[in-house]
């Protein structure tokens, strides 16, 4: 599983996709909007990887976006959907969605059938 990291916005977000994701999937955060030396150090943690940035659909998410298409120009885009409060508020079965949109089903950790995945923190 070394072959992709992803790179998200904040702690919040990077423990809300870790909910989704195997354990061992590198996720790196840009701690907002990133300076010359964070994106610096975002292509140290990423290497040769593959990577993904998943930021939320607003101002800051497409700011940053754009910032990190210029240090990743390969990378692939997700982000949340308009309306969703950002990353960290987003359903998990909408990023489950969104992570398999981009090819990503063999790094998600599913939750058991039949078991639900709402919480709290969602709203619900």
């Amino acid at each position: 599983m070394d072959d992709i990291a992803i790179i998200v916005e904040g702690k919040n977000d990077r423990s809300r996709l870790r909910r989704v994701l195997a354990e061992e999937t590198p996720i790196f955060c840009t701690m907002g909007t990133p300076g010359v030396n964070q994106i610096e150090k975002l292509r140290r943690q990423v290497g040769d990887r593959h990577a993904y940035i998943f930021t939320d659909n607003d101002a800051s998410g497409r700011r940053i976006r754009g910032m990190l298409r210029d240090a990743f120009p390969d990378a692939d885009h997700i982000h949340t959907r308009r309306g969703f409060p950002g990353v960290e508020k987003t359903p998990e079965e909408y990023l489950i969605e969104q992570l398999e949109k981009a090819g990503l089903e063999e790094y998600i950790v599913y939750p058991a059938q039949g078991t639900a995945i709402w919480s709290k923190e969602d709203g619900f």
